[in-house]
């Protein structure tokens, strides 16, 4: 059994091929395959150097026309972040600057109530004008227009009573004189008349001081009542209308549901201007009373007169921008709260930027 475990490990060992002899058979040996291997890696990494330095360079074009945009766009600021950016309106040959920026209104108020009520007419829609003092809005008034004639019925009530009191003390004041001139009176008839008198005289001051008092009522009560109609507070337009008869309005409440803090929104058109976050970097080239062009994003081929009212004396740290406030010289319908609009501010003769 032994001698054909070895014929058969014989027969094995022949039929194996030894690398290494087939290598040095061919005159090629491992160190020269590793060397080749090496030598391949190392001009691989420079040919693959080369190439990416010849792709990184930039040619003399493009750096020429990035240097030209750098230099068009250090004249232009955003109302976003105070990045420099390129306005596509076509900018005055006289402008020194431009900024992009929102019309705002300078007075404008959400109109709500002063007492918390339930809602039963609504006067007012969006877009309509009203004036100031007219009724936008009411609530149900019945508690206190009870509350209010009730004071009024007090107030009623005390009258007549003063006026009894004082025909009390005139008929007094005769019984007393009239015992005071009666020689045969004596000293108790003239301290009882005496005394009748002064109560007259007390009930009169106390009366007129309940009077007083339920007059106050009368007027606070009547206040209250005109609390629960809803009035402008100045001339303008409704932009948003936030109620609904049949709601509840309660000006400390947080909203949602069927409550509501607003019956609507008003904005002043007269009080419109434009706002413009100016970069920090060229806020020196602009100056009050200096002349800005502006168009709005909307009619973009229209230039609209305007000047700088004033420059916000504090900065945006987050946006290296400062606030201008811009008035608009003129009065048009087109103009509305919120629209984007890009300005240029134009050269100011005889004036040295601050």
């Amino acid at each position: 059994m032994s001698q054909n475990i070895d014929k058969k490990s014989e027969l094995l060992n022949k039929l194996t091929i030894n690398r290494e002899e087939v290598m040095e058979a061919s005159g090629i040996t491992l160190k020269m395959v590793l060397f080749i291997a090496i030598i391949s890696v190392i001009s691989g990494g420079l040919l693959s150097y080369v190439i990416f330095q010849d792709n990184s360079r930039p040619s003399q074009a493009d750096t020429a026309i990035s240097e030209q945009d750098t230099s068009h766009s250090a004249e232009n600021t955003t109302t976003s972040n105070g990045d420099l950016h390129a306005s596509a309106t076509k900018t005055p040959s006289s402008a020194i600057l431009n900024a992009s920026g929102y019309i705002t209104a300078r007075r404008m108020a959400t109109v709500s109530s002063q007492v918390m009520g339930l809602i039963t007419e609504v006067d007012v829609e969006e877009g309509i004008s009203v004036k100031q003092g007219q009724i936008l809005a009411r609530l149900d008034d019945t508690i206190p227009r009870v509350t209010l004639n009730q004071a009024k019925a007090r107030l009623e009530s005390l009258n007549a009573q003063l006026q009894s009191a004082k025909a009390s003390l005139k008929e007094a004041n005769v019984q007393y004189q009239r015992i005071m001139k009666n020689k045969y009176s004596s000293n108790a008839d003239i301290t009882l008349a005496d005394t009748n008198r002064k109560k007259a005289i007390a009930a009169v001051n106390r009366i007129s001081g309940d009077i007083n008092v339920a007059k106050i009522n009368v007027k606070l009560q009547s206040d209250r009542l005109a609390q629960f109609t809803i009035r402008a507070p100045f001339d303008g337009v409704v932009t948003m209308k936030n109620a609904q008869p049949g709601e509840i309005v309660s000006p400390g409440s947080a909203g949602g549901g069927f409550t509501r803090t607003g019956i609507c929104t008003i904005v002043d058109m007269d009080s419109l201007e434009i706002e413009v976050d100016v970069n920090e970097s060229f806020i020196g080239r602009v100056i009050p009373g200096q002349k800005v062009e502006a168009h709005l994003d909307a009619y973009p081929d229209w230039a609209i007169p305007a000047s700088v009212i004033a420059i916000i004396p504090t900065a945006d740290r987050g946006k290296a921008t400062v606030t201008v406030r811009i008035k608009i010289e003129i009065k048009d319908k087109k103009i509305l709260p919120d629209m984007g609009v890009k300005v240029a501010f134009l050269k100011a003769e005889n004036q040295e930027p601050i």
